[in-house]
């Protein structure tokens, strides 16, 4: 994937992430703590970091928010 592209998605994910949480008066830490998972690491992977770690947050986050 072209990096122009990768980051036009990362950016619509980060957006739609937060939009949910907004909805929801939910915080990134609140959130945090319901996946059990470090706060920093929930916001590099809410930012579109491509680790397997970060891939697995988000996956927990969708689950979470009804992605």
């Amino acid at each position: 994937m072209p990096e122009q592209q990768f980051m036009e998605y990362a950016h619509q994910i980060e957006s739609s992430i937060k939009t949910k949480l907004f909805e929801r008066h939910m915080t990134q830490r609140e959130l945090s703590g319901i996946i059990d998972e470090n706060p920093v690491l929930v916001n590099k992977a809410i930012k579109g970091d491509t680790s397997p770690k970060s891939q697995r947050i988000r996956e927990k986050i969708g689950r979470v928010l009804n992605i």
